[in-house]
């Protein structure tokens, strides 16, 4: 049937009415539109049906980004449409309890009183209970790895991941699933876990500036939008406070968001949403929201960056009730931490140095999840305990080849928790030496130093043989010039000196 055989029969079928009254008398000044015609539509159902065949498809439902309260509607929409289950805490703890047998909630309850074996920093893949129910081998994964956690929380205690028989690992076995596993750099392993974590978690999305198409400032996210969709890996303005605050709501409403701020320094703009949002939403709200956000970006100083993006926002997050800080210094520990944080239920900011985007390392081919509260022994040793965190951590290790030579063995670890610290490992440390070195590129005015260094004192005072020592950046703006910018962070061989004054 042609366009002019459909005009002609619908003009049939309409019927113009125009009102009877006529309208109230107004000024003449004022001008009022005179009133329209009444259309009304007397269409038969066989040319109804005949038209609305032309019609366009119903819209789909509600993007991911939408999601119906779990009391009104079970269910989430996601980027692919597709529904998927929603449900209260409560009910995702006892539907975990039901999948998994007795035999195994009793395993993962001795893991409670389970004693620490060795100091390497990986335990079994852990997910948040009810997210990933596929299989019962993944569920006891999942239960024993929760286990663990509430362990160290409850008792202050840290708890082996080799307490998990099927995953555990002494570090001689850890070295060598390293040497099996392949070669990437750092930026490339935070890669891989989003991937990995948004294949399998659909709530899992990424929040950012140029984080789409263009990658990333680092390319930590290059090719995720073509992988995901736009919907998923969300390109923003440049707006830290909006889209950080777009994943607080995300997060609120059940969703997992990556947020990347293109600086650590630019988030002082949502540092609002940071604190009183992220840290404080689960406390305000009586516990009835969670906020399941990781906020990550490049930072710290040695790119001749200047001082607005040379920041350290460690000693500006630490004082935030309800966040969690880790910092990444390796590929390994960088996909096993970035894995635990999207997994936490916690918000988590996971602090990434600049420097350190292209270090190569052999990592896992398996999936591998580290504590978020855990710390690293990098090296043992007996005579001094040298604490430290992100890039100060190569400046240690060049300055731990000196202090060998000179008869010295430092014990160094690397903290990677910035909040709360692993004190477990941490004093049974200063226990061997009685010796405490603090090396940090944080400035030593408010610093992280300084509250680890407060810790010590609280708890391992009557270990300690000599004073605390904390190396420290200084505490002006970073300059621009290479060898200016090199003279405010600790050097290698301040390391050394100190390490000498220490052990006198």
């Amino acid at each position: 049937m042609s366009k002019q055989s459909i005009f002609k029969i619908l003009t049939q079928w309409i019927k113009i009415q125009r009102p009877r009254s006529k309208p109230k008398s107004t000024p003449h000044h004022v001008h009022r539109p005179g009133p329209q015609p009444i259309v009304s539509l007397s269409i038969s159902r066989p040319l109804l049906s005949y038209l609305t065949s032309f019609s366009p498809p119903p819209p789909p439902p509600p993007p991911f980004l939408h999601r119906r309260h779990p009391k009104t509607s079970p269910h989430l929409y996601i980027a692919d449409h597709q529904p998927i289950a929603c449900a209260s805490s409560r009910e995702r703890e006892r539907e975990r309890e039901r999948e998994i047998p007795t035999s195994t909630m009793a395993a993962a309850s001795s893991l409670h009183a389970a004693p620490r074996v060795g100091s390497s920093s990986s335990f079994s893949s852990s997910s948040s209970a009810g997210r990933r129910s596929a299989s019962a081998a993944r569920s006891v994964r999942v239960a024993a790895a929760a286990g663990s956690c509430a362990a160290r929380r409850a008792g202050g205690r840290m708890v082996a991941r080799a307490a998990v028989a099927s995953k555990a690992e002494s570090p001689a076995s850890a070295a060598s699933s390293k040497s099996d596993g392949h070669e990437v750099l750092l930026f490339e392993a935070l890669r891989e876990a989003l991937i990995e974590e948004m294949k399998e978690d659909p709530t899992v999305c990424v929040f950012g500036e140029d984080v789409g198409h263009y990658g990333g400032s680092y390319k930590v996210t290059k090719g995720l939008a073509e992988m995901f969709g736009d919907l998923r890996v969300l390109d923003t303005p440049i707006a830290e406070n909006s889209f950080t605050g777009m994943g607080v709501g995300a997060a609120m409403k059940g969703l997992r968001p990556v947020v990347e701020g293109m600086n650590m320094g630019f988030l002082l703009l949502a540092y609002n949403q940071i604190s009183n949002n992220c840290g404080m939403l689960h406390y305000t709200s009586g516990g009835q929201f969670k906020i399941p956000i990781v906020i990550r970006g490049p930072g710290g100083v040695g790119r001749q960056l200047g001082a607005e993006h040379s920041q350290r926002l460690e000693s500006y997050f630490q004082s935030i009730p309800g966040l969690q800080m880790v910092a990444c210094s390796t590929p390994y520990n960088a996909k096993g931490l970035m894995k635990a944080a999207i997994r936490s239920e916690n918000p988590v900011v996971l602090f990434e140095h600049v420097l350190l985007y292209n270090l190569k390392e052999k990592i896992p081919d398996e999936e591998y999840v580290l504590c978020l509260e855990e710390a690293e022994m990098v090296r043992p040793g007996e005579h001094v305990t040298i604490l430290t965190y992100s890039r100060m951590r190569y400046h240690v290790m060049q300055a731990a080849k000196t202090l060998v030579n000179k008869g010295y063995d430092p014990e160094v670890i690397d903290i990677r928790s910035l909040k709360p610290f692993d004190l477990h490992t941490i004093g049974n440390s200063i226990k061997k030496t009685h010796r405490v070195l603090i090396v940090e590129e944080c400035m030593r005015t408010g610093g992280i130093g300084a509250s680890l260094r407060s810790a010590i004192i609280d708890n391992f005072w009557d270990y300690l043989d000599a004073p605390i020592m904390c190396l420290s950046s200084q505490d002006v703006p970073t300059p621009y010039a290479a060898p200016l910018e090199d003279a405010t962070v600790v050097q290698p061989a301040q390391i050394v000196a100190a390490v000498e004054q220490i052990c006198q």
